[in-house]
């Protein structure tokens, strides 16, 4: 059955899983009638205020609230550290060590009908998709890869920071001088998206003057 519009494909997670995935982007009664009838994993996000009865009595199983930090260079607040800088000349392979396993937080993660295994090569084959469209921005610490950005024009949509780095307070100092190179590229605005429950990345967020909005439920369905 092919999927009506308000219900779209999403092939770049259906190669990490190896079945079907879809998005729901319009919620109705007749939508919920009609996934019945396909297979595989779907994704729909909505107003964490709404009424959740439907999604329940559908199926649907609360996985994650995501929330949009936001910045402008007038309220961006910088960390300076010469040793922390930003580079685009970072091997593939050394993003992926920092990448395998990073994402705890994410919905799939959190998923109990997602494999993790299967979860993390979501993300790294992200990572990839980003690295050979040149839409990566290396974190350098000391000249080593310490993390990364992975970015859609003026929206950090994945980043990450090694184990060998994570709790050592260098994650301000990373992202400064990463975000600080968006802003001199030109934006206006950078934003991002970030699981509710990492409070770290929360507070590296808030840190740099950053605020926040737009916060979604997210809520999977798994029809085998």
């Amino acid at each position: 059955m092919k999927a009506s519009e308000p219900i779209i494909e999403t092939p770049w997670d259906s190669r990490a899983f190896g079945i079907k995935t879809y998005e729901i982007t319009s919620l109705s009664e007749s939508v919920l009638k009609e996934i019945q009838c396909l297979q595989g994993h779907f994704t729909v996000r909505v107003d964490p205020l709404s009424s959740k009865r439907i999604l329940h009595d559908c199926g649907f199983y609360y996985c994650d609230t995501l929330i949009e930090p936001y910045c402008t260079p007038e309220k961006f607040i910088a960390f300076n550290d010469p040793a922390s800088y930003v580079s685009r000349s970072v091997v593939l392979d050394d993003l992926l060590a920092v990448s395998h396993g990073a994402f705890i937080h994410g919905r799939f993660h959190r998923d109990f009908n997602i494999n993790r295994d299967l979860a993390d090569l979501r993300y790294d084959l992200w990572l990839k998709d980003l690295y050979n469209s040149g839409d990566v921005l290396g974190l350098m610490y000391q000249g080593e890869i310490a993390g990364f950005f992975g970015l859609a024009a003026n929206k950090i949509v994945l980043h990450a920071v090694g184990g060998k780095y994570r709790g050592k307070g260098l994650a301000k100092y990373l992202w400064s001088a990463a975000c600080g190179e968006m802003f001199h590229s030109g934006y206006g605005e950078i934003r991002s998206s970030v699981s509710a429950s990492n409070v770290v990345v929360l507070n590296v967020y808030s840190s740099l003057g950053f605020r926040f909005r737009n916060s979604l439920d997210v809520y999977h369905r798994f029809n085998k």
